[in-house]
Protein backbone atom coordinates (compact mmCIF):
# COMPACT_ATOMS: atom_id res chain seq x y z
CA UNK A 1 0.00 0.00 0.00
CA UNK A 2 1.01 3.23 -0.72
CA UNK A 3 0.78 5.98 2.15
CA UNK A 4 0.26 9.52 0.69
CA UNK A 5 1.94 11.73 3.84
CA UNK A 6 5.30 9.10 2.90
CA UNK A 7 4.84 9.24 -0.79
CA UNK A 8 4.68 12.78 -0.87
CA UNK A 9 8.24 13.38 0.37
CA UNK A 10 9.91 10.19 -1.40
CA UNK A 11 12.08 11.30 -4.45
CA UNK A 12 10.94 10.65 -8.16
CA UNK A 13 11.36 6.66 -9.14
CA UNK A 14 13.09 8.26 -12.47
CA UNK A 15 15.30 11.48 -13.08
CA UNK A 16 13.26 13.71 -15.13
CA UNK A 17 9.98 11.82 -14.47
CA UNK A 18 8.75 14.60 -11.43
CA UNK A 19 5.60 15.35 -13.61
CA UNK A 20 4.71 11.57 -13.65
CA UNK A 21 5.16 11.52 -10.06
CA UNK A 22 3.36 13.88 -9.51
CA UNK A 23 0.54 12.63 -11.12
CA UNK A 24 0.65 9.28 -9.83
CA UNK A 25 0.97 10.94 -6.52
CA UNK A 26 -2.36 12.55 -7.18
CA UNK A 27 -4.11 9.12 -8.03
CA UNK A 28 -3.36 7.58 -5.02
CA UNK A 29 -4.35 10.61 -2.89
CA UNK A 30 -7.96 10.43 -5.12
CA UNK A 31 -8.06 6.41 -4.87
CA UNK A 32 -10.88 5.02 -2.42
CA UNK A 33 -8.82 3.16 0.71
CA UNK A 34 -11.43 0.18 -0.26
CA UNK A 35 -9.27 0.02 -3.70
CA UNK A 36 -5.72 -0.07 -2.57
CA UNK A 37 -3.98 -3.85 -2.33
CA UNK A 38 -1.76 -4.60 0.78
CA UNK A 39 0.64 -7.33 0.85
CA UNK A 40 -1.28 -9.66 2.44
CA UNK A 41 -3.94 -8.63 -0.84
CA UNK A 42 -1.18 -9.85 -3.01
CA UNK A 43 -0.51 -13.09 -1.71
CA UNK A 44 -4.15 -13.46 -1.76
CA UNK A 45 -3.84 -13.01 -5.64
CA UNK A 46 -1.49 -15.49 -5.83
CA UNK A 47 -3.44 -18.01 -4.57
CA UNK A 48 -5.88 -17.51 -7.02
CA UNK A 49 -3.40 -17.49 -9.86
CA UNK A 50 -1.76 -20.98 -8.89
CA UNK A 51 -5.78 -22.31 -8.44
CA UNK A 52 -6.25 -20.60 -11.98
CA UNK A 53 -3.15 -22.62 -13.25
CA UNK A 54 -3.59 -25.94 -12.02
CA UNK A 55 -6.95 -25.97 -13.79
CA UNK A 56 -4.98 -24.89 -17.31
CA UNK A 57 -2.01 -27.99 -16.39
CA UNK A 58 -5.13 -30.16 -15.88
CA UNK A 59 -6.15 -29.42 -19.10
CA UNK A 60 -3.26 -29.05 -21.21
CA UNK A 61 -1.57 -31.94 -19.74
CA UNK A 62 -4.06 -34.49 -18.88
CA UNK A 63 -7.85 -33.83 -20.55
CA UNK A 64 -6.44 -33.04 -24.37
CA UNK A 65 -3.94 -35.42 -24.63
CA UNK A 66 -6.82 -38.18 -23.41
CA UNK A 67 -9.24 -37.12 -26.08
CA UNK A 68 -6.38 -37.11 -28.65
CA UNK A 69 -5.76 -40.72 -27.51
CA UNK A 70 -2.10 -39.65 -26.67
CA UNK A 71 0.03 -42.62 -25.13
CA UNK A 72 2.39 -40.38 -23.42
CA UNK A 73 1.94 -41.34 -19.72
CA UNK A 74 5.06 -39.05 -18.69
CA UNK A 75 2.95 -36.08 -20.09
CA UNK A 76 -0.16 -36.86 -18.26
CA UNK A 77 2.21 -37.63 -14.82
CA UNK A 78 4.06 -34.60 -15.23
CA UNK A 79 0.98 -32.44 -16.02
CA UNK A 80 -0.96 -33.84 -12.58
CA UNK A 81 2.25 -33.45 -10.75
CA UNK A 82 2.56 -29.52 -11.73
CA UNK A 83 -1.65 -28.85 -11.16
CA UNK A 84 -1.07 -30.36 -7.76
CA UNK A 85 2.28 -28.46 -6.62
CA UNK A 86 0.48 -25.90 -7.60
CA UNK A 87 -2.70 -26.11 -5.55
CA UNK A 88 -0.40 -26.57 -2.34
CA UNK A 89 1.64 -23.60 -3.77
CA UNK A 90 -1.59 -21.67 -3.18
CA UNK A 91 -2.38 -23.24 -0.01
CA UNK A 92 1.19 -21.75 1.01
CA UNK A 93 -0.66 -18.08 -0.18
CA UNK A 94 -3.49 -19.13 2.05
CA UNK A 95 -1.30 -19.49 4.65
CA UNK A 96 1.03 -17.15 4.60
CA UNK A 97 -1.80 -14.02 3.58
CA UNK A 98 -3.21 -14.60 6.73
CA UNK A 99 -0.08 -14.32 8.76
CA UNK A 100 0.94 -11.27 6.50
CA UNK A 101 -2.78 -9.47 7.35
CA UNK A 102 -2.48 -9.83 11.41
CA UNK A 103 0.89 -9.14 11.17
CA UNK A 104 0.75 -5.58 8.82
CA UNK A 105 -2.12 -3.36 7.61
CA UNK A 106 -4.73 -5.33 5.54
CA UNK A 107 -7.16 -3.69 3.14
CA UNK A 108 -10.91 -3.60 3.59
CA UNK A 109 -11.42 -6.47 0.50
CA UNK A 110 -9.20 -8.15 2.39
CA UNK A 111 -11.61 -11.43 3.39
CA UNK A 112 -13.79 -11.40 -0.01
CA UNK A 113 -10.67 -11.45 -1.78
CA UNK A 114 -9.87 -14.08 0.18
CA UNK A 115 -12.83 -15.88 -0.47
CA UNK A 116 -12.85 -15.56 -3.78
CA UNK A 117 -9.18 -16.95 -4.31
CA UNK A 118 -10.11 -19.69 -1.88
CA UNK A 119 -13.03 -21.06 -3.95
CA UNK A 120 -10.82 -20.80 -7.43
CA UNK A 121 -7.63 -22.62 -5.48
CA UNK A 122 -10.01 -25.00 -3.28
CA UNK A 123 -13.01 -25.42 -4.64
CA UNK A 124 -13.03 -25.19 -8.93
CA UNK A 125 -8.95 -26.82 -9.25
CA UNK A 126 -9.73 -30.00 -7.28
CA UNK A 127 -13.42 -30.82 -8.23
CA UNK A 128 -12.14 -30.21 -12.00
CA UNK A 129 -9.58 -32.42 -11.01
CA UNK A 130 -11.78 -35.05 -9.60
CA UNK A 131 -13.50 -34.70 -12.85
CA UNK A 132 -10.96 -35.15 -15.41
CA UNK A 133 -10.10 -37.89 -13.46
CA UNK A 134 -13.75 -39.45 -14.21
CA UNK A 135 -12.76 -38.81 -17.94
CA UNK A 136 -8.81 -40.17 -18.08
CA UNK A 137 -9.20 -43.44 -15.50
CA UNK A 138 -10.22 -46.69 -16.87
CA UNK A 139 -12.19 -47.73 -14.26
CA UNK A 140 -14.06 -44.45 -13.44
CA UNK A 141 -17.56 -43.42 -14.63
CA UNK A 142 -17.93 -40.11 -16.39
CA UNK A 143 -21.11 -38.90 -14.96
CA UNK A 144 -20.63 -40.22 -11.76
CA UNK A 145 -17.33 -38.07 -11.62
CA UNK A 146 -18.91 -35.50 -12.30
CA UNK A 147 -21.44 -35.45 -9.80
CA UNK A 148 -19.02 -35.79 -7.25
CA UNK A 149 -16.89 -33.36 -8.35
CA UNK A 150 -19.82 -30.88 -8.22
CA UNK A 151 -20.59 -32.27 -4.69
CA UNK A 152 -17.16 -31.02 -4.07
CA UNK A 153 -17.45 -27.45 -5.03
CA UNK A 154 -20.78 -27.58 -3.47
CA UNK A 155 -19.50 -28.20 -0.19
CA UNK A 156 -16.47 -25.55 -0.52
CA UNK A 157 -18.88 -22.94 -1.81
CA UNK A 158 -21.16 -23.54 1.50
CA UNK A 159 -17.96 -23.96 3.45
CA UNK A 160 -16.64 -20.45 2.51
CA UNK A 161 -20.02 -18.87 2.60
CA UNK A 162 -20.69 -19.96 6.48
CA UNK A 163 -17.14 -19.36 7.52
CA UNK A 164 -18.21 -15.29 6.38
CA UNK A 165 -21.46 -15.87 8.37
CA UNK A 166 -20.58 -17.80 11.66
CA UNK A 167 -18.89 -16.79 14.77
CA UNK A 168 -16.22 -19.79 16.27
CA UNK A 169 -14.19 -19.43 18.82
CA UNK A 170 -11.07 -18.28 18.85
CA UNK A 171 -8.40 -20.43 17.53
CA UNK A 172 -10.99 -22.92 16.02
CA UNK A 173 -12.53 -23.93 12.34
CA UNK A 174 -16.01 -25.53 11.98
CA UNK A 175 -15.77 -27.92 9.05
CA UNK A 176 -12.55 -29.08 7.58
CA UNK A 177 -10.70 -25.98 6.13
CA UNK A 178 -10.99 -25.81 2.39
CA UNK A 179 -7.05 -26.31 1.62
CA UNK A 180 -7.07 -29.13 3.89
CA UNK A 181 -10.11 -30.74 2.13
CA UNK A 182 -8.54 -30.03 -1.40
CA UNK A 183 -5.46 -31.58 -0.69
CA UNK A 184 -7.40 -34.02 0.59
CA UNK A 185 -9.68 -34.65 -2.29
CA UNK A 186 -6.46 -34.85 -4.79
CA UNK A 187 -4.91 -37.16 -2.74
CA UNK A 188 -7.26 -39.68 -2.71
CA UNK A 189 -7.36 -39.61 -6.67
CA UNK A 190 -4.01 -39.55 -6.67
CA UNK A 191 -3.82 -43.09 -4.75
CA UNK A 192 -5.43 -44.39 -7.61
CA UNK A 193 -7.70 -46.59 -5.77
CA UNK A 194 -10.62 -48.74 -7.44
CA UNK A 195 -13.41 -46.48 -8.44
CA UNK A 196 -15.81 -47.15 -5.50
CA UNK A 197 -13.91 -46.49 -3.07
CA UNK A 198 -11.99 -43.36 -4.44
CA UNK A 199 -15.74 -41.67 -4.93
CA UNK A 200 -17.18 -42.37 -1.46
CA UNK A 201 -13.90 -41.09 -0.11
CA UNK A 202 -14.36 -38.05 -1.85
CA UNK A 203 -18.12 -37.37 -1.16
CA UNK A 204 -16.86 -38.04 2.27
CA UNK A 205 -14.18 -35.59 2.47
CA UNK A 206 -16.87 -33.35 0.67
CA UNK A 207 -18.91 -33.59 4.13
CA UNK A 208 -16.44 -32.91 6.49
CA UNK A 209 -16.39 -29.72 4.62
CA UNK A 210 -19.19 -28.81 5.70
CA UNK A 211 -19.72 -30.66 8.93
CA UNK A 212 -19.81 -29.25 12.15
CA UNK A 213 -16.30 -30.82 13.27
CA UNK A 214 -13.80 -28.27 14.69
CA UNK A 215 -10.69 -27.84 13.45
CA UNK A 216 -7.99 -26.09 14.70
CA UNK A 217 -6.39 -23.08 12.90
CA UNK A 218 -2.52 -23.09 11.86
CA UNK A 219 -1.04 -20.93 13.62
CA UNK A 220 2.43 -20.99 15.80
CA UNK A 221 4.06 -24.40 15.32
CA UNK A 222 1.18 -25.76 13.71
CA UNK A 223 1.55 -23.84 11.18
CA UNK A 224 4.90 -24.42 11.09
CA UNK A 225 4.38 -28.13 10.86
CA UNK A 226 2.11 -27.75 8.18
CA UNK A 227 4.02 -25.86 6.20
CA UNK A 228 6.61 -28.22 6.41
CA UNK A 229 4.06 -31.37 5.00
CA UNK A 230 3.38 -28.58 2.01
CA UNK A 231 7.27 -28.54 0.89
CA UNK A 232 7.44 -32.31 1.82
CA UNK A 233 4.68 -33.32 -0.40
CA UNK A 234 5.77 -31.01 -3.09
CA UNK A 235 9.18 -32.91 -3.10
CA UNK A 236 7.13 -36.12 -2.94
CA UNK A 237 5.19 -35.03 -6.10
CA UNK A 238 8.47 -33.99 -8.12
CA UNK A 239 10.21 -37.17 -7.11
CA UNK A 240 6.56 -39.30 -9.10
CA UNK A 241 6.69 -36.69 -11.84
CA UNK A 242 10.48 -37.43 -12.95
CA UNK A 243 10.02 -40.74 -12.31
CA UNK A 244 12.62 -41.05 -9.64
CA UNK A 245 13.53 -44.65 -8.13
CA UNK A 246 10.67 -45.51 -5.28
CA UNK A 247 8.66 -42.29 -6.60
CA UNK A 248 5.29 -43.95 -6.99
CA UNK A 249 5.76 -45.34 -3.38
CA UNK A 250 6.46 -42.26 -2.01
CA UNK A 251 3.66 -40.68 -3.17
CA UNK A 252 1.68 -42.79 -2.22
CA UNK A 253 2.46 -43.39 0.96
CA UNK A 254 2.43 -39.03 1.43
CA UNK A 255 -1.31 -39.23 0.06
CA UNK A 256 -1.99 -42.24 2.43
CA UNK A 257 -1.11 -39.97 5.16
CA UNK A 258 -2.98 -36.42 3.75
CA UNK A 259 -6.08 -39.02 3.80
CA UNK A 260 -5.45 -40.57 6.97
CA UNK A 261 -5.14 -37.33 9.00
CA UNK A 262 -8.18 -36.01 7.16
CA UNK A 263 -9.84 -39.00 8.92
CA UNK A 264 -7.78 -38.91 12.33
CA UNK A 265 -8.61 -35.39 13.24
CA UNK A 266 -12.40 -35.12 13.09
CA UNK A 267 -12.22 -38.71 15.50
CA UNK A 268 -9.83 -36.30 18.28
CA UNK A 269 -12.65 -33.45 17.46
CA UNK A 270 -15.94 -35.66 18.49
CA UNK A 271 -13.71 -37.45 21.07
CA UNK A 272 -12.74 -34.37 22.76
CA UNK A 273 -16.04 -32.99 22.65
CA UNK A 274 -17.47 -36.04 24.04
CA UNK A 275 -14.96 -35.43 27.10
CA UNK A 276 -16.14 -31.99 27.44
CA UNK A 277 -19.82 -33.24 27.47
CA UNK A 278 -19.39 -35.51 30.11
CA UNK A 279 -17.09 -33.81 32.73
CA UNK A 280 -19.83 -30.87 32.13
CA UNK A 281 -22.51 -33.21 33.20
CA UNK A 282 -20.14 -35.02 35.98
CA UNK A 283 -19.91 -30.66 37.13
CA UNK A 284 -23.64 -30.10 37.11
CA UNK A 285 -24.45 -33.00 39.03
CA UNK A 286 -21.95 -32.18 41.54
CA UNK A 287 -23.41 -28.49 42.08
CA UNK A 288 -26.96 -30.18 42.52
CA UNK A 289 -25.39 -32.10 45.83
CA UNK A 290 -25.92 -30.50 49.08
Amino acid sequence: MIDPDTQSSAPAAHWGEDKATSVEETDAEEMPLSLRLSIADTLTLGNATCGFMAVYFTTTGILIPHMQGSAESGMARHSAATAVILMLLAAIFDLCDGLVARKLRSSPMGAELDNLSDLISFGLAPAYFVLVYGMVADDAHQRVSAVAAIVVLLAVVLRLARFSCVTMKDGMFQGMPSPFGALTVVSIVLLELPFIPTLLAIIGTAWLMVSRVEYPKPRGVLAVAMLGWIVSAMGLLAAWAFDAPGGQLLLQTGCALQVVLGAVIPLFATARRVNTFRYNRREARAAQLP
